[in-house]
């Protein structure tokens, strides 16, 4: 006689990749976001919303967090028990934490990331990655707005 385990359904699944801290670095996490929530079961619309704050956090991971010869971490974790999808872009520069600051002139080019990644997610924050650096991350509830 032949018996099975009983089998838990996966409440929470990961994705982590290290990537180069580089345009094409930030580009690669953006795109590998959207392939990995096209096969988890998320919403199509927190899928569009992940898209962009993976965008603007990798970029700022490859602009402001990037220290030579390092790489910054995208992790993507779906817990199917909170309905949550957290966002995490981890750099190497945790003495840089990102400031939200007066509003941006009018033509700068640069400057309202965190204010996107503020008004798409939410929630979002920092936190101290051990031994050194810092997590940005962003929180998306799948019940959606």
């Amino acid at each position: 006689m032949s018996a099975t385990t009983p089998q838990l359904p996966t409440t929470v699944r990961t994705f982590a990749q290290l990537l180069s801290s580089t345009r094409r670095g930030a580009r690669l996490a953006r795109l590998l976001t959207v392939e990995r929530l096209r096969t988890w079961p998320v919403p199509h619309g927190v899928s569009e919303r992940a898209e962009q704050i993976v965008a603007e956090l990798a970029a700022n991971a490859a602009l402001h967090g990037r220290v030579q010869g390092r790489d910054f971490r995208l992790t993507l974790t779906l817990d199917a028990t909170t309905g949550t999808l957290r966002i995490g872009i981890t750099d190497t520069r945790g003495e840089k934490l990102p400031v939200v600051g007066p509003a941006t002139q009018p033509d700068s080019e640069s400057g309202r990331g965190l204010l996107l990644v503020g008004a798409i997610a939410d929630r979002w924050g920092t936190e101290e990655y051990f031994p050194s650096g810092k997590t940005v991350w962003a929180e998306l509830d799948l019940a959606g707005r």
